[in-house]
């Protein structure tokens, strides 16, 4: 049996498809922009945090501070783990699969370790640090992925009067 949520009333109806189209909106524009340049796997966190901004939109894992600080951790914990899968050869010990699979488990505990411990919480970015270690990456990647979280931060913020917290 579906459970709907008591908030929707004919009243907010009308809010809950704004923010939803409003998400959609912005995930389409910045895949149009930033599929023209890196690979949709590792912006796909993207979607994630779409929801995160315009579904509970006063939470404070939408804030900024969370969102941009999310995506610098995962950043810099991918980065940081596909450097080092890269330059440690452990594909004789464990094997290709094995050793990738270490890394990324790495890379996303790091990330999350270190969101946690700088107060920028925010899960899509972990799956970002997972993304860097799994997929190929360039300067150019890393650029256009936190310049697309920078733009979604930039239009919630712009929207917040009209939006309110869905969940």
């Amino acid at each position: 049996m579906l459970n709907f949520d008591h908030h929707i009333r004919k009243e907010n109806i009308r809010r809950y498809l704004l923010q939803c189209t409003l998400a959609g909106a912005c995930v389409f524009i910045l895949l149009i922009v930033l599929d023209a340049f890196t690979q949709t796997v590792l912006i796909a966190a993207l979607g994630a945090s779409a929801f995160i901004a315009f579904a509970v939109p006063l939470s404070l894992h939408s804030s900024p501070r969370h969102m941009i600080g999310g995506y610098l951790v995962g950043i810099v914990s991918g980065c940081t783990m596909s450097f080092l899968y890269t330059a440690i050869d452990l594909t004789s010990a464990f094997g290709a699969s094995a050793s990738m699979i270490v890394a990324g488990a790495f890379a996303t505990s790091i990330a999350m370790f270190l969101m946690v411990v700088t107060r920028t919480e925010h899960p899509p970015a972990a799956a970002l640090a997972l993304g860097l270690v799994l997929n190929e990456w360039n300067l150019l990647t890393l650029a256009v992925v936190l310049g697309g979280v920078i733009g979604l931060s930039i239009i919630k913020r712009a929207i917040l009067p009209l939006l309110m917290d869905l969940l």
